[in-house]
């Protein structure tokens, strides 16, 4: 389990290498954790529409200084969108309050269209700068710097062991694909499509099994004793406590706006 950090390709969101992002992959990435943290749970206990499109702007623009790729960033928000879509058209049909109009009997009520749009916004903005603080980051600095931000070992464990053997896993998938194909098997809607999906699932899940045994038996044979030996050096430096402020002066301006919007209201 003893990684040296590099930056290399296999990142959430590849960034192009330019002066801003450079400015990013300075600071240490146990800042960016924290920031992301922090901001999430800020733009989460904020409750005006306007403070919100400000935290949503604030995640835009920080995705253009730090020139992360847009399209593919916007691809994967659409994605994380497609989950909440059908709950967000439904949320003003369910939600009491003053309806605007009615469909098949169910009001349109318009605490319930504030609701799905406050949701919207407060996800949208924290997957946003989630994406462009920790997306870059290689899995395995994520992992360093979690352990060294006093992350249980068994979390961090996990997700070092999944992010090394998704792929693996995924080959395994293939090959007993390519069999099912060979034996000239095609998915439709019948009773052999179901069993074969559910004896294939069946199977990765033995095979799983069995090589994270074999997995654990290797790692004994070379001294793995539950803990993780870090290779890298991670120093807090004064471009993180020029961040830090920076951040720090944003959230303050987010919670005044919030603050004067309560006070008016």
């Amino acid at each position: 389990m003893g990684h040296i950090v590099t930056s290399g390709p296999q990142v959430l969101v590849n960034a192009q290498v330019s002066g801003g992002n450079r400015l990013l992959d300075k600071l240490d990435p146990r800042t960016r954790i924290i920031t992301a943290c922090v901001y999430a749970v800020l733009i989460v206990s904020f409750k005006s529409l306007v403070v919100l499109s400000c935290g949503l702007a604030l995640s835009l623009a920080a995705m253009q200084v730090t020139n992360t790729p847009v399209k593919a960033t916007l691809r994967r928000m659409l994605a994380m969108d497609g989950f909440i879509l059908f709950t967000l058209a439904l949320l003003p049909f369910t939600m009491p309050g003053t309806p605007i109009f009615s469909l098949f009997g169910y009001g349109f009520s318009i605490e319930g269209l504030m609701k799905a749009i406050d949701i919207a916004l407060k996800a949208n903005a924290i997957i946003l700068m989630l994406m462009v603080l920790v997306g870059t980051l290689e899995p395995v600095t994520i992992g360093h710097a979690l352990h060294r931000l006093r992350t249980p070992q068994v979390l961090v464990h996990l997700l070092m062991f999944t992010v090394r053997y998704i792929s693996v896993l995924h080959q395994e998938y293939l090959r007993l694909r390519a069999a099912m194909k060979v034996r000239s098997f095609q998915l439709s809607n019948s009773l052999h499509t179901y069993k074969s999906v559910g004896y294939l699932v069946g199977m990765m899940l033995v095979r799983s099994l069995d090589r994270s045994e074999r997995i654990l038996a290797a790692m004994k044979c070379r001294g793995f004793t539950g803990t993780i030996p870090l290779l890298d050096t991670m120093q807090f430096t004064k471009r993180d406590k020029v961040f830090a402020l920076m951040v720090l002066f944003f959230a303050l301006l987010l919670i005044v706006m919030e603050w004067m919007i309560d006070t008016t209201y």
